[in-house]
């Protein structure tokens, strides 16, 4: 039996995922979570096998919450289903260590196959996402500079992309000013952009807002 654990703010959409999953005589979701808290305090408590997990979520986000169960659980296997593009997050996703990346509009089978995927120790990408992890590798990251960024820097350069000041960003990513503005040098230091207007511009140019 794969048991698994859901994690998304939104009610309705952990409630459709359980109806999906319960119809499947293998699988059993035995918990959800609202945030990145509740879902440690949860394993901390429970075995899980699988973890379906949305990158937008209040606090700590997903991407920063791989990190944390990937040093306390590295047992359990992560599946990021997201609104968000596979172009935006998936290539970042599966390089934080996570063993999938699946749209939230998929087909409710597919959500099921890449359950079992991840499940039996395999990673799972969509074609268009195979394809575009070959591309990758091809081309060397040419045209993608916010690739080379870490998690929190991409989060921050969003937040920049979407005209947030520093002390908004701040206050959204619970991070200190300073702090901020140290991620800010270092983004325009890998990105070779000298202003916050250009990295405006990177973000817009390349559709990473939604």
């Amino acid at each position: 039996m794969i048991k698994i654990c859901i994690t998304d703010d939104h009610y309705l959409i952990r409630e459709g995922f359980k109806k999906s999953i319960s119809r499947q005589a293998d699988m059993e979701v035995v918990g959800e979570a609202a945030n990145a808290k509740e879902t440690l305090v949860f394993l901390r408590h429970h075995e899980c096998d699988v973890l379906v997990l949305d990158i937008s979520l209040p606090g700590k986000s997903g991407l920063e919450l791989i990190r944390d169960l990937e040093a306390r659980y590295p047992a359990v296997k992560i599946l990021i289903m997201s609104i968000h593009p596979e172009d935006r997050y998936g290539l970042r996703v599966l390089k934080s260590n996570a063993s999938g990346y699946i749209s939230k509009d998929t087909d409710p089978q597919e959500l099921i196959r890449a359950i079992r995927r991840v499940a039996g120790g395999k990673r799972y990408t969509s074609k268009k996402m195979s394809e575009k992890i070959l591309s990758h590798l091809g081309k060397q990251n040419q045209g993608e500079l916010h690739e080379e960024l870490s998690n929190r820097e991409f989060e921050v350069l969003l937040a920049i992309g979407r005209g947030l000041s520093i002390t908004e960003i701040a206050e959204k990513l619970s991070l200190s000013i300073s702090t901020v503005n140290t991620y800010r040098k270092r983004i325009l230091e890998k990105m070779d952009i000298k202003t916050n207007a250009g990295l405006i511009h990177y973000v817009i140019k390349n559709n990473l807002l939604d």
